[in-house]
């Protein structure tokens, strides 16, 4: 994965062409795009249209609709607390704030560093773990404020 806000014409040229330059495939163009530059340009995502044939509001109207993809630069490890009935009644509060002072960045932003992204977003389904972290997809149940920030603490030295 790269660390610049940059956009690299050519590795974007490069996705698409893995999948033909077919239209049907944009979902898989973006998030191919995604996981090289941690979001989706407005170079690239202008790239992806030319590539694809398709209509670059079509291309943002995907973009945005999802809310897997981002439009800003996200961290190299993306921490999503979870807020459901059961984690919120379990302390998921003082968790998420907990992680807010632990990496120094506000929930819905990147730190300055690009390390972590924080975010807060409803139900997982993991009630029975709950109050649930992710980090990077991977859950981590039955946290405190105290252990959540453990398991940041062991992300962020790998």
């Amino acid at each position: 994965m790269t660390m610049s806000h940059e956009c690299d014409c050519a590795k974007v040229d490069e996705i698409c062409s893995r999948y033909g330059n077919e239209a049907r495939h944009l979902i898989a163009v973006l998030q191919d795009t995604q996981k090289v530059f941690r979001y989706l340009p407005a170079k690239g995502l202008q790239r992806v249209a030319t590539n694809l044939a398709v209509p670059l509001t079509r291309v943002y109207e995907v973009a945005t609709f999802y809310k897997k993809f981002s439009l800003v630069p996200r961290g190299q490890h993306e921490v999503k607390v979870c807020m459901g009935t059961a984690c919120h009644l379990r302390g998921a509060k003082l968790i998420q704030e907990e992680l807010e002072r632990e990496l120094n960045v506000k929930t819905g932003n990147t730190s300055a560093d690009g390390m972590f992204s924080l975010e807060r977003v409803n139900c997982v389904g993991t009630c029975a773990m709950a109050p649930v972290v992710l980090v990077d997809e991977h859950y981590h149940g039955e946290l405190s404020a105290k252990k959540a920030s453990r398991v940041v603490k062991r992300y962020a030295k790998a």
